[in-house]
């Protein structure tokens, strides 16, 4: 956990300095000095109205999925998720942290990974229609990289296996115990569990594998109606931070097209998924200078990227890394990223 941190804030220095360097000039301090104060209170206000959203559509999904939680365990959630993904690769340590505190709030493990691999997914899903919007609208985004365009299709096929892995999970859960009867016994073979555990590994593995394809079952049965308020709610907190960058533009008196900036952005949001920086650090600043200057001129977009990435991104991560430490401490924080990271390399 320390070298995930040490590893973003160093990766992220870094190429702050970087882009800061290769892009800022006179004009850009004119720029910037020059900035309305109440535009960037206003971006303020769009971050903090995320969160909100974020807070009520994980309140949705859990009770789509029979369980109530409150919105002080909402919001930290919220917080815990931008941290757990800013100190790991391909930001995956959100959710562990998550089911974790969910546990410890009475949510059963199945139920928690229903609930956080459901707003992930609705999350991508979403991102990936608008992508799509993207390139009917604006195709000359992508034929100007040839980097950019292979990565976007190696997201989107990734994508497309995950949901029909679901898919297959839900409909086949039988298949699903059986792999990971397959996967305990191989376990077994290398020393990783011990035979005396094998039966005790099953039981738990077909238990929870049991709550997690009821649990999904519920969304689309008893939990609908909350399963589609949080699909909107997800939908409100994504264009609260896609008009950041619009509000941070319009800031220093610049015009800025709102439609082309939020189907930018949600490419941008499409790859960052997948980036194996700790928190898509590095990629993230000098990837949005790149992507920004179709929107404004260069010597602002390295500014605008990084201005972006404090608003979207950076404060949170800070309020998560506080909700880290009064929830888990760094031990239990340390454990339960460990325990993640051997569950993704033996799977």
């Amino acid at each position: 956990m320390r070298k995930g941190i040490a590893l973003f804030l160093g990766i992220t220095f870094l190429s702050v300095g970087l882009v800061l360097f290769l892009t800022v000039d006179r004009q850009t301090l004119h720029f910037l000095l020059s900035a309305r104060k109440a535009q960037l209170l206003q971006a303020l206000g769009l971050v903090i109205l995320s969160w909100v959203f974020d807070a009520f559509r994980f309140m949705s999904f859990a009770r789509a999925a029979g369980e109530r939680i409150g919105f002080r365990l909402s919001i930290c959630l919220t917080w815990l998720n931008y941290f757990g993904s800013a100190i790991t690769p391909m930001q995956g340590g959100g959710g562990p942290f998550q089911v974790f505190v969910l546990y410890r709030n009475g949510v059963p493990v199945g139920k928690g990974i229903a609930i956080t691999l459901t707003r992930t997914m609705v999350t991508l899903f979403i991102v990936g229609c608008v992508v799509a919007m993207t390139l009917i609208f604006a195709p000359d985004i992508l034929s100007g990289s040839s980097f950019v365009t292979g990565v976007f299709y190696y997201v989107a096929a990734f994508v497309l296996l995950a949901w029909i892995v679901i898919g297959l999970s839900l409909v086949y859960p039988e298949a699903v115990k059986k792999m990971g009867k397959i996967v305990t016994l191989l376990l077994k073979r290398v020393g990783v569990v011990k035979p005396m555990k094998v039966l005790r590994v099953v039981r738990l593995l077909n238990r929870e594998i049991d709550n997690y394809t009821e649990n999904f079952r519920l969304f689309f049965t008893t939990g609908f109606s909350w399963f589609i308020s949080g699909i909107f709610l997800s939908l409100g907190q994504l264009f609260c931070l896609w008009g950041v960058l619009p509000t941070l533009v319009k800031a220093v008196g610049l015009p800025i097209h709102f439609g082309q900036a939020i189907l930018i952005q949600a490419l941008f949001n499409f790859v960052m998924y997948f980036v194996p920086t700790p928190g898509g650090s590095g990629f993230a600043e000098a990837g949005g200078a790149t992507i920004f200057r179709y929107l404004i001129p260069w010597n602002l977009a390295g500014v605008m990227a990084i201005g972006w990435r404090f608003f979207t991104e950076y404060l949170a991560i800070g309020l998560g890394a506080l909700v880290a430490l009064r929830f888990l401490g760094w031990g239990m924080a340390e454990k339960i990223l460990d325990d993640a990271k051997r569950e993704d390399h033996e799977s």
